[in-house]
């Protein structure tokens, strides 16, 4: 069975204190915005990283590819206001 984008979205908010996740795909690929603070003062492969970590082993086993945005609150404000 092929996961779903709110699956995806759950595996995310479950393993990575969010304030907001939208997932988007196919039941291969997906496209992620996550909003954390634990993104704060960190670069983007470390922001990827945390992801990939809250996700563990389904990226090899379940998702094939995500594309993701990985942003602040502050960053996540400023872009809704842009």
């Amino acid at each position: 069975m092929l996961p779903t984008p709110e699956l995806v979205r759950q595996y995310i908010a479950d393993n990575l204190d969010c304030e907001h996740v939208e997932v988007t795909g196919d039941g291969a690929h997906f496209e992620a915005i996550i909003v954390s603070r634990e993104f704060e003062g960190k670069r983007a492969i470390a922001r990827h990283q945390r992801v990939y970590k809250a996700l563990g082993n389904r990226m090899d086993a379940e998702i094939h590819a995500l594309s993701m945005r990985t942003l602040t609150p502050d960053e996540y404000k400023a872009e809704q206001n842009g």
